[in-house]
């Protein structure tokens, strides 16, 4: 099997660059904390195409926290001397946005479309103040099974489980 699952932060803005077919390719480098020695890093390269790759150039900056999952690939050129080259890299099945540089954990829930007006998101809180109260259980389970109470005509069955 070969999967890799990474968190650390770009030691530069991504490249963004396109392939003579027209496919979008970007590509970045993650600078990854040691478990056993926190002030040793590895910088691991990425690569991400198409949609995700369009998605990095766009929204990731340095110092950009990111958490990456992918397999290692390993290819080789031919350099400018002659020489043949190797290249260890991730290519990203998945990217995950975390924290910025500065702290800010997540953007702004303002963006600007193509029609140069600007959407705001706003998301209400649910009330569960009346949650313990609710009289609504699901068939088959008693008054004092809080999660009936509270999930309603959900019922989920052992093959539904995944362990």
């Amino acid at each position: 099997m070969n999967k890799v699952f990474i968190v650390g932060r770009l030691t530069r803005p991504p490249e963004a660059r396109t392939t003579t077919q027209g496919i979008s390719v970007t590509t970045f480098t993650v600078a990854v904390t040691r478990r056993q020695n926190r002030e040793e890093a590895d910088f691991l390269n990425v690569v991400t195409w198409r949609g995700l790759a369009d998605n990095c150039a766009r929204y990731l900056t340095q110092g950009q926290q990111v958490a990456v999952s992918g397999e290692i690939r390993t290819r080789s050129y031919e350099a400018n001397d002659g020489s043949k080259r190797y290249v260890t890299e991730i290519q990203a099945d998945d990217v995950e946005f975390l924290a910025r540089p500065g702290g800010s954990s997540a953007p702004s829930g303002n963006y600007q479309n193509n029609a140069g007006t600007t959407n705001a998101h706003t998301f209400a809180q649910p009330d569960f103040s009346n949650a313990a109260e609710s009289s609504q259980v699901a068939p088959g389970a008693s008054q004092d099974d809080i999660f009936a109470q509270e999930m309603g005509d959900v019922l989920v069955e052992d093959d539904d489980l995944p362990f």
